[in-house]
């Protein structure tokens, strides 16, 4: 299965209306729900926020277009098609329109929103996707070189650091990081 690597932003002008593409991989269709309302937060003002997800999560499959109130079929369902052509899932895209003046028609609707969703996913690197769980590290001060590298290593995520006593990271890691954590010694992992 593919995804993509890394959270992306493009943007380009069409006859005067711009497109904005955001995308991103996810794990589960909450992520994907609540990427997609982060966006629409920053873009209170465009003129659509039209959104398309798949994502396999705890085996079973979710996917979801939303035209956001251009003529029906013109955005969420070529969105769609290009997830579909480009052979990705565990991904979410937002294709942001601000109108500028000029009607596109549906044909070139079509073709920008098609576009948006296939400059983001590029832009975002396809690659084979490696599922992560989301734990809670906790660990003396003397680890934090050492975690830091294997999670590096494992290109896993590191969500958020906190300093007390002992240290705690909430990551998301690979099957392969859990494991090698799991061996390590001084190391309480809470799923």
């Amino acid at each position: 299965m593919k995804s993509i690597k890394k959270q992306v932003r493009i943007e380009f002008e069409e006859r005067k209306s711009k497109f904005i593409g955001y995308a991103k991989p996810i794990s589960t269709k909450l992520e994907a729900e609540e990427f997609i309302g982060m966006i629409r937060e920053m873009h209170p003002d465009a003129t659509h926020n039209c959104t398309v997800y798949r994502v396999i999560d705890n085996g079973q499959e979710y996917f979801k277009a939303d035209d956001d109130g251009e003529p029906s079929g013109t955005a969420g369902k070529p969105m769609g098609e290009i997830l579909t052509y480009m052979d990705v899932s565990n991904v979410v895209v937002v294709a942001t329109r601000y109108f500028g003046g000029i009607k596109l028609g549906a044909g070139g609707l079509v073709r920008n929103y098609a576009k948006t969703a296939k400059l983001a996913i590029l832009e975002g690197e396809i690659v084979e996707f490696i599922e992560r769980k989301e734990c809670l590290l906790d660990f003396s001060y003397e680890k934090i070189s050492e975690i830091e590298s294997l999670l590096i290593a494992g290109n896993d995520e590191l969500l958020n650091k906190d300093f007390n006593e002992r240290v705690t990271y909430r990551v998301k890691v690979s099957k392969e990081t859990f494991e090698k954590l799991s061996e390590m010694k001084d190391i309480l992992i809470i799923m």
